[in-house]
């Protein structure tokens, strides 16, 4: 994320669970994850680990990206205050500047350009502090395109300026000077000032020949045919736009290639020269939707239009016109974007249900044939034996057609063998579809992991604490969730529907609805927080063309100093002090879709030192055990917790644990586990 805005371009792959990272990939995954899981990882392990985890993951999740960087520059901020040594001080505000110019980059990408550059002018401060040039003059490129999006001309001149200062003075980085340059003819050309314009982007290319950069030498034959274009040199523009598409095609720069087709397509239309302006528009079409660009496939189709209406070729050009439409629309709708790839998500989920049902079903399948082979096998070897003891009878007289019936068996078995080999082929393949699935589900395990809070972070926030966490399959619907902001330490234990693949789905969304809430509407009352949770998973379910009632329920609590706040969702609250439980009761009123929903209310309490806190889901209750294998029920959980408040926190875990294990005995975990206990 090093790279500036202005050359830093990719596609999403949106594929919801079912995403493969390649071997090299996982194996840096795994090890990233093993530096942050190690209690005894160092603070600038932590924040270079979490930074490359981010450079790996927004690729496939690009909310991953913001909320892997915010705990990079919380980790970085917090061990600044501590009395490291002048070296480790460094490495942290590098890191951290490298942070904060990733969140600018998102804010940036969501349309919130204040937010985008005060971000980015901290890195630019920090960089500028440690007197990095390459890094000063990355953020400084980051600022300039962010101007430049709001018509900010003065300026990003002036940014402009201080960014090929401080290049310049950078030995190795003639490519960056490039940029630079071309991002001001740029500025030039949108004002109308070609001549200009046509220098700078003339000043931009002389480098990029001199460093062998092609795809940048390509880009500047680009710009330069569009300053030709604009003062009516026609016969040169389309000599640099040839030149252009030349390099492209040896790159194999397919979306460039598409461009440089559509520009000469659009002379050759303008010419007149109907039949070349056809060639080279269809060319470009073809490289725009093997690319899968909206914006190309646009352009390409706009061009194809109008040469089949100068054709008069009317059904191919009203073709071309709807596509047209239909890219433009795509590209300026957000929102249909949004629903397009939850839409995408839902499919990938179905599909992947599918085929689990399917190989369930195939299971079942081959084991109802494997009983009847059986049975044709136990039926062969009786008839066999039968046939053997008449033959024996009739042996002397019946020899001939003894040999020949054993012949008949003999063939039969060397049926039923081939049969019983097919049978076992199929049953090792459903064995290796099992494992595939298996595999998958894993893996998204650890996807799921990803979004709770580390153990090490808990302890930092919360030092007298436990969280016990069961999930009844291998991912849960169950999640907890933490967040640190303006002084106050936010928890919360949240039980989505259902469980398995499913409720891990639903756990997804609500904990990016509950991220979202304080992160970026800034709320810190839990009421408000769970309030606006509420209206945006409601949102998210309601784009769905299926009549989703799936949410969750929830208890969350903040924390600052010796005061707390509370405000649930069906979860209560409990406070033992001096050997009482405290109850607090919450909403009975789900985060999803509820008739005549009312605000929830915010409970607010003074702590004394020595109170302990208590917030769960309903698995450990709810749990099916004992000699009578009944609930095991709040009442029982509730004398639990009053016979262990002399342990320690890791203790009570421990004890707690213990109780459900021996409760639960054989009989199989009903529903996702989730404790929480905080002492003060």
């Amino acid at each position: 994320m090093k790279a500036t805005i202005s050359i830093l371009s990719f596609f999403i792959a949106f594929s919801g669970f079912s995403q493969v990272f390649s071997k090299q990939q996982q194996y840096q995954i795994d090890s990233l994850n093993t530096v942050i899981n190690d209690p005894n990882s160092h603070d600038t392990s932590l924040v270079v680990s979490y930074l490359s985890l981010s450079e790996i993951l927004y690729v496939y999740n690009i909310d991953t990206l913001k909320s892997l960087s915010e705990r990079s520059k919380l980790i970085a901020k917090k061990s600044l205050l501590k009395n490291n040594s002048e070296i480790v001080k460094k490495r942290l505000k590098t890191s951290l500047a490298a942070a904060l110019n990733n969140i600018g980059y998102i804010y940036n990408a969501q349309g919130q350009t204040k937010k985008a550059l005060a971000y980015f002018s901290q890195s630019l401060k920090i960089s500028e502090e440690l007197g990095d040039k390459k890094e000063i003059a990355f953020s400084l490129n980051n600022i300039i395109e962010t101007l430049n999006g709001q018509g900010e001309a003065i300026e990003v001149l002036d940014y402009l300026s201080r960014s090929i200062k401080k290049r310049e003075e950078e030995i190795l980085s003639k490519s960056d000077m490039a940029i630079s340059l071309n991002n001001i003819g740029a500025l030039y050309n949108s004002r109308g000032q070609v001549k200009e314009a046509l220098g700078y982007y003339s000043r931009s290319l002389k480098i990029r020949e001199e460093i062998g950069d092609k795809e940048g030498i390509a880009s500047s034959l680009n710009n330069i045919g569009v300053i030709y274009i604009k003062q009516g040199q026609v016969k040169e523009a389309l000599g640099y736009y040839n030149r252009s598409l030349k390099i492209r095609e040896e790159i194999g720069d397919k979306s460039g290639m598409a461009s440089s087709l559509n520009n000469i397509g659009v002379i050759y239309k303008d010419l007149g020269q109907l039949n070349e302006a056809l060639i080279y528009g269809l060319k470009s079409l073809t490289f725009s939707q093997e690319i899968a660009s909206p914006m190309r496939i646009g352009r390409a189709s706009g061009l194809l239009s109008e040469v089949y209406e100068k054709q008069d070729k009317g059904i191919k050009a009203l073709e071309m016109y709807k596509l047209f439409i239909t890219m433009r629309d795509s590209i300026e709708n957000k929102e249909t974007q949004k629903a397009a790839a939850l839409q995408q998500a839902k499919y990938a989920y179905e599909k992947q249900k599918t085929l689990d049902d399917a190989a369930h079903n195939k299971i079942l399948a081959v084991e109802q044939e494997e009983k009847e082979q059986q049975q044709i096998l136990t039926g062969a070897i009786t008839i066999g034996l039968g046939l053997v003891v008449i033959f024996l009878i009739f042996v002397f007289n019946r020899l001939k057609a003894t040999r020949k019936q054993k012949a008949v068996i003999e063939q039969q078995k060397v049926e039923v063998e081939k049969q019983k080999e097919v049978v076992d082929l199929a049953h090792n393949e459903l064995e290796e579809k099992n494992q595939e699935i298996m595999d998958s589900i894993v893996y998204a395990k650890r996807i799921q992991s990803a979004i709770l809070p580390p153990s090490k972070v808990v302890k930092e926030c919360l030092k007298e604490s436990f969280i016990l966490y069961k999930p009844k399959d291998v991912v849960a619907g169950d999640f907890y969730w933490m967040h640190q902001q303006e002084g106050k330490v936010l928890f919360a234990a949240a039980d989505c529907t259902g469980h398995g693949v499913p409720g891990a789905m639903v756990s997804v969304v609500c904990n990016n609805a509950l991220n979202r809430s304080v992160r970026e509407y800034g709320l810190t009352i839990p009421g408000e927080i769970l309030d606006k949770t509420r209206e945006i998973v409601v949102q998210e379910f309601e784009k769905s063309e299926e009549d989703v009632k799936d949410g969750m329920d929830i208890a969350l609590c903040s924390i600052e100093e010796m005061k707390l706040q509370y405000a649930g969702a069906y979860n209560p609250l409990w406070i033992i002090r001096n050997g009482e439980v405290l109850e607090t009761k919450a909403n009975k009123q789900p985060i999803g879709q509820f008739e005549n929903p009312e605000p929830y209310i915010t409970h607010s309490f003074n702590l004394e030192k020595g109170d302990a806190i208590y917030i769960f889901s309903d698995g450990y209750v709810d749990q099916f055990g004992g000699e009578k294998e009944k609930k095991f029920k709040a009442k029982a959980f509730r004398e639990l917790i009053l016979s262990i408040q002399d342990k320690a926190m890791e203790e009570q875990k421990k004890s707690i644990d213990e109780a459900f294990e021996t409760w639960k005995g054989d009989l199989e975990q009903i529903d996702d586990v989730c404790v929480i206990g905080v002492r003060m």
